[in-house]
């Protein structure tokens, strides 16, 4: 049995750890900061005095590889949700509220039922769907779909927003087709919402690390990898401030890292090079709110700063992507812009309760035409060094799902040099 060495214990690495482990291969996973997980992590928050994790993840129960990873380290009970496909909406600046449910099958029932679909639409607007798989390989999100329809606005855009993380004006519509067509488009049963009971670390990383640590995998904290040697065609070695990891004969190297630090390792290598940020904010709340989100755990915002808002035990978070517009604002500044969003769709009232601002400056790719290009395969030019990250060559946007997906294509690609 050969040895693989994996830098980066994000979901990508996990990932291909996993896949490894499943098919009888040792590895080992470096990570340069204390604990695993990347941007998908947990931790203690002295300013709140309570557990938070760092971002707001959503996923969708279509998203096959984020269900086998949960199943493979035995964490699919630790997601939580509404159990069926259910999508509550509050426009905050007219007070409107109302919740999309597709039906379970893939047949889409709901759009004929006025109390079910978007409020406002007809059913011509739901056509622009069937518009995406027809866009071009450079068309943007808003070129191909019809930005002044009810649809548009209530639904589509939000949903771009979330899943690529890029104004639609500039993200490929491309991209979306890639999401809808394995979620919204395999009907209801592929929408159910999940995100994680507890949280991120508990459900995602924890588990995963028990797993690899029962077969064998390492998982090395602290230890960053400063260069790559390379020799004859393939990495010899992996630098480190206390001294260098020989790669051995037979040995493979998967690179997981950002793709700024895979850029810093491999000068010759093209890696997206465009990023947008993405602001988290957590408020600390006493007591639960009167329950205003459909039983969801969470609502979409429109007309106002805040996106999505979830409702966590003793937190409220809200997420907003695409924030490069945002993010050089003051901590201070930011949550007073969004928190009477979180009081109009959580309906409280009195003052502001502290909260701690999270911001990701460079939390993904911009995914444009242009950064698209940009994304390499799993496979370099170096015989045992592949690659893994969500920026890779997934076909989907920077999400849970194409990081997972990057890590399991990396350890195929291990797996038969």
């Amino acid at each position: 049995m050969t040895h693989t060495h994996i830098i980066g214990a994000g979901l990508a690495g996990i990932s291909a750890a996993l896949a490894l482990a499943a098919a009888g291969r040792p590895a080992t996973l470096y990570e340069a900061g204390p604990a695993a997980g990347g941007r998908c992590r947990s931790y203690f928050d002295r300013e709140l005095d309570c557990r938070i994790d760092n971002g707001n993840h959503l996923v969708l129960s279509g998203n096959r590889a984020v269900m086998a990873y949960l199943e493979t380290i035995g964490a699919r009970h630790l997601m939580g949700g509404p159990g069926v496909a259910l999508f509550p909406f509050i426009d905050v600046s007219t007070g409107e509220r109302w919740t999309v449910a597709p039906d379970p099958g893939p047949v889409p029932w709901w759009v004929f039922r006025r109390a079910r679909r978007v409020p406002g639409t007809d059913l011509g607007e739901y056509l622009q769907l069937l518009h995406l798989r027809r866009a071009g390989a450079d068309e943007t999100v808003a070129h191909a779909l019809d930005a002044k329809s009810a649809l548009y606005h209530k639904l589509l855009e939000p949903l771009a927003v979330a899943a690529l993380n890029t104004p639609p004006d500039a993200a490929l519509a491309r991209l979306l087709d890639t999401v809808v067509r394995e979620t919204l488009g395999r009907g209801g049963r592929a929408c159910i919402p999940l995100y994680p009971r507890e949280g991120l670390s508990e459900t995602f990383i924890d588990p995963a690390i028990a797993h690899l640590a029962a077969r064998g995998t390492a998982l090395r904290t602290g230890r960053r990898i400063a260069a790559l040697r390379n020799e004859a065609n393939r990495i010899t070695a992996m630098e480190t401030p206390d001294g260098p990891i020989a790669v051995t004969a037979g040995e493979s190297v998967v690179l997981a890292v950002p793709p700024p630090v895979a850029g810093g390792l491999l000068p010759w290598l093209t890696v997206p090079d465009a990023f947008e940020a993405i602001l988290n904010i957590h408020f600390k709340i006493d007591a639960t709110p009167p329950d205003t989100l459909s039983g969801a755990g969470f609502i979409g915002v429109i007309g106002g700063a805040a996106e999505w808002i979830f409702l966590k035990p003793g937190v409220v978070s809200v997420t907003i992507s695409a924030a490069n517009r945002l993010v050089d604002r003051s901590a201070e500044d930011i949550a007073a812009l969004v928190w009477p969003d979180v009081a109009a769709a959580l309906g409280l009232s009195g003052g502001m309760p502290a909260a701690r601002v999270v911001k990701e400056r460079r939390a993904t790719f911009a995914a444009t035409a242009a950064q698209e290009m940009r994304r390499p395969g799993p496979r370099t030019s170096l015989a045992n060094l592949v690659l893994a990250g969500d920026w890779t060559a997934t076909g989907l946007p920077a999400t849970i799902e194409g990081a997972i997906r990057s890590g399991r294509a990396a350890a195929d690609a291990v797996l038969t040099i």
